[in-house]
């Protein structure tokens, strides 16, 4: 029983979900690597590359979790982790978080190659030292995230080919433009928590949520042009483009439905629409990532 329930304060603790969407993406960015290497995209380097990617960013969700361990004993969503409920000591957490991004950047560095390693170790590091103390100063920090946010992808591509190229910088700007209806729908849908701990979101600084559905807006509008490069480049076919151009528009009108509505974001109909909004998000991105890597010309 004491294991099964270290087992799931683990996987709270370095937030296992969210890793494994990293991993996913990671992989997108190792395919087409491996396909412009002319290599087999299933072999070793594919396993050492994605359980890299995966250790660094567990770690990175650890210690995210140790910096911020006041801040979600007061939100409601995350009152229940294992710091802020005492399951874990802090030592613990600290140690493991460590242990998993540098032993895991170390992994890469040694399995992969040098570059893969340090872009990892930095990604971790621009996470942990920028964006998460600036959570609590200015809503500017979903804009800064982003760029952690958008490397998985690249990481994959670099532990194929050892540097940074155009076709991976069309996946860190899809990954890029996709989060911002992304975390803003969160942040939509759990105001009144993020303002309880001191989260500066945009929408705990601007209540109205004008701000918020305009970027909401802007931000997938120019999501699907840039998600439509694939093809225009070679990387994807028409089945690619027409799927894009589906779940594109389908996700602009989820966040139409949410500036149209006009409610307070207290509202239950606006959070109902914003967590509409939130599953179209998470829904988005795999199928979009699936379509292109089914659909590849490499």
């Amino acid at each position: 029983m004491r294991a099964t329930s270290l087992l799931r304060d683990y996987a709270e603790l370095t937030k296992l979900r969210v890793t494994s969407l990293i991993v996913m993406t990671a992989w997108c960015g190792y395919f087409f690597a491996a396909g412009r290497a002319g290599i087999s995209s299933w072999h070793w380097g594919l396993f050492h590359s994605l359980l890299g990617i995966g250790l660094v960013s567990s770690g990175t969700a650890a210690l995210n979790e140790v910096i911020e361990r006041d801040v979600d004993a007061r939100m409601r969503r995350t009152a229940l982790r294992p710091l802020p409920t005492g399951r874990m000591s802090l030592l613990h957490a600290s140690l493991a978080g460590a242990l998993l991004a540098i032993g895991g950047s170390i992994y890469l560095a040694v399995l992969t190659n040098a570059l893969t390693g340090l872009l990892t170790f930095l990604t971790a590091l621009v996470y942990l030292a920028v964006y998460t103390p600036l959570k609590r100063i200015s809503p500017l920090c979903t804009f800064v995230g982003a760029f952690p946010g958008a490397m998985p992808a690249v990481l994959g591509w670099t532990a194929v080919r050892g540097k940074v190229e155009w076709d991976t910088m069309v996946l860190f700007a899809i990954l890029f433009l996709w989060q911002f209806p992304h975390f803003f729908s969160i942040a939509w849908l759990y105001r009144d928590d993020y303002a309880q701990g001191g989260i500066r979101m945009l929408p705990v600084v601007e209540p109205e949520g004008t701000s918020t559905v305009r970027r909401i807006l802007i931000y997938s509008v120019l999501l699907i042009p840039v998600s439509l490069v694939p093809s225009l480049t070679g990387m994807a076919g028409k089945i690619y483009l027409v799927g894009a151009l589906v779940l594109g528009f389908s996700l602009l009108g989820m966040g139409a439905r949410l500036a149209i509505l006009d409610l307070p974001l207290s509202s239950a109909a606006s959070k109902k629409r914003a967590r509409q909004l939130l599953l179209s998000t998470v829904v988005y991105l795999p199928i979009l990532f699936a379509l292109m890597m089914t659909n590849s010309r490499r």
